[in-house]
């Protein structure tokens, strides 16, 4: 097992515009624009993004070398995916839920 570390915060929000605005006014963080439903942040002390789509709880992302190696950990541990590896823009990533139910990714680059 290699150790993990959190790498990106991703949050989601109904109303991107609003969100984006309301970020930008009182912090005065700036974004990397993907279109209309996906906003990365800048200049906000940490890597992260806005993704379109109901509010939920913020979504922690770890970085991993070998995406497999992490997911055989996760599983082996006890955790559940609840998406399985998939390709994005920049990398590969799955979803899991911890024993506890906070739901957690995983994400590794090109």
């Amino acid at each position: 097992m290699t150790p993990l570390k959190i790498d990106y915060v991703e949050f989601t929000t109904p109303d991107m515009p609003r969100t984006k605005d309301f970020l930008a006014r009182a912090f005065g963080w700036d974004f990397n624009d993907y279109g209309p439903e996906y906003q990365e942040l800048r200049d906000a002390g940490i890597d992260g993004g806005i993704a379109a789509g109901p509010t939920t709880a913020p979504l922690v992302i770890l970085k991993a070398h070998d995406l497999e190696a992490a997911e055989a950990d996760v599983t082996a541990a006890g955790g559940v995916i609840t998406r399985p590896i998939y390709a994005f823009p920049g990398g590969r990533r799955f979803h899991f839920r911890e024993p506890g139910g906070s739901e957690m990714a995983v994400w590794a680059g090109d």
